[in-house]
């Protein structure tokens, strides 16, 4: 059993907030870690999964089974099946207001499962659980196999390589085409997966939708739609430029990344650590491991953003915090940094609290003008917990 981070969070908004949603996709342990609350609360837990068709039974005559069941903290798993019961929970949580009544699990994002923000606002939590993070494996692996199989636990606890990537081919074909189709999206097969190919090769690059619309032969408002379903489903990113007061003409328009690296590895055929790291996708898979990392550890509270001048000076990850400190980063793939002209002028426009280049395993050392070369792993769980009580 692999401790998910998130848990003392979800226990604590559980103390206070009716209904705790717990999101993010499929095969990522949302359903142990539930189960795994079921034992650690302060009232009986009842757990129903709405794929099975028994459980989905109880809930013909919703309204009569649950409020026979008020003492109990319900456990629906797989919510955005049956959407239509947010009113109802809506009505019972204004009922009988208290913590804990209900637990909701689903593999799509809030933007997704429309009703749920409309119906529930001000009643529920919101958690992003996603696949493991380094911090959460450190001790069960190395950060290189982490970094190419991505961190599913099904892929990243595979025996062999091999059987990673026909988990993760299979992600892509059951949970990417089926799932986003059963919220009532009609998506093409075919251009779903040349889209697919095309954001691996793409990765941590400045979004241009109307190239990707003329390489699949579709409208532009097409693709963006597309974007947003694979966004909402927690498959890419985009990650928006930062806007600073500065006399600089700057880059308006997001990066883009696959937020799973074996995920993206998978789509660009990279299927060991040795061709990997001779293939044109290292560099800008690092990027998008480092960035994701990050995310995983800091949570939604966080901001998050690039700066880019239309000159080519670049902060790879601009972070804010929620106590307003702003944090510039580089990232780099070699333990022996050089650092380009363009970020110390970034630097200079942006004037951030802390910077660092970070590299995935070498040693920590300052450099000029407040700027630290730093570690992905000391960087995780030393510098950024310290910048945020700071």
């Amino acid at each position: 059993m692999i401790d998910r981070a998130i848990i003392t969070r979800v226990k604590e908004n559980l103390t206070f907030f009716p209904i705790v949603s717990i999101i993010g996709p499929r095969q990522v342990g949302k359903t142990t870690l539930a189960k795994q609350l079921s034992g650690q609360l302060s009232k009986p837990t009842l757990y129903l999964d709405l794929e099975l068709a028994t459980d989905a039974q109880k809930l013909e005559d919703a309204q009569t089974y649950l409020q026979q069941n008020t003492s109990k903290c319900v456990i629906l798993d797989e919510i955005q099946r049956m959407p239509h019961l947010f009113p109802l929970l809506r009505a019972l949580v204004d009922q009988q207001r208290e913590p804990a009544r209900f637990v909701l699990l689903g593999s799509s994002s809030p933007d997704l499962i429309r009703e749920s923000s409309e119906s529930l606002a001000g009643r529920i939590s919101y958690i992003e659980l996603m696949p493991f993070s380094w911090p959460e494996v450190m001790f069960s692996g190395t950060m290189a196999m982490h970094w190419l199989k991505g961190g599913f636990p099904e892929a990243f606890l595979a025996p062999r390589l091999i059987l990673t990537f026909r988990w993760l081919s299979s992600f892509v074909q059951t949970y990417i085409e089926r799932d986003i189709r059963a919220l009532g999206y009609e998506l093409s097969g075919p251009i779903l997966n040349k889209l697919l190919s095309m954001i691996a090769h793409i990765n941590s690059s400045i979004l241009n939708v109307s190239d990707l619309a003329r390489s699949l032969g579709v409208s532009q408002p097409t693709v963006n739609r597309y974007l947003d379903l694979l966004e909402g489903s927690f498959v890419i990113h985009r990650l928006p430029p930062y806007f600073a007061n500065v006399s600089k003409r700057l880059v308006k328009s997001p990066k883009l990344y696959l937020r799973d690296s074996g995920l993206l590895h998978q789509l660009a055929q990279v299927i060991s650590y040795d061709v990997l790291l001779g293939h044109p996708v290292v560099g800008a898979s690092w990027e998008g491991y480092v960035i994701e990392q990050t995310r995983r550890v800091v949570g939604t509270e966080w901001s998050f953003y690039y700066y880019r001048t239309a000159a080519g000076a670049e902060i790879d990850l601009l972070l804010i915090a929620p106590n307003g400190k702003k944090i510039a980063i580089e990232i780099k793939l070699s333990n022996a940094p050089t650092v380009s002209k363009g970020f110390y002028q970034s630097i200079a426009d942006i004037n951030p609290d802390y910077s660092f280049i970070v590299i995935p395993d070498g040693d920590s050392y300052p450099k000029a003008d407040g700027l630290w070369v730093c570690n992905l792993t000391e960087f995780l769980i030393v510098r950024l917990p310290t910048i945020y009580s700071n």
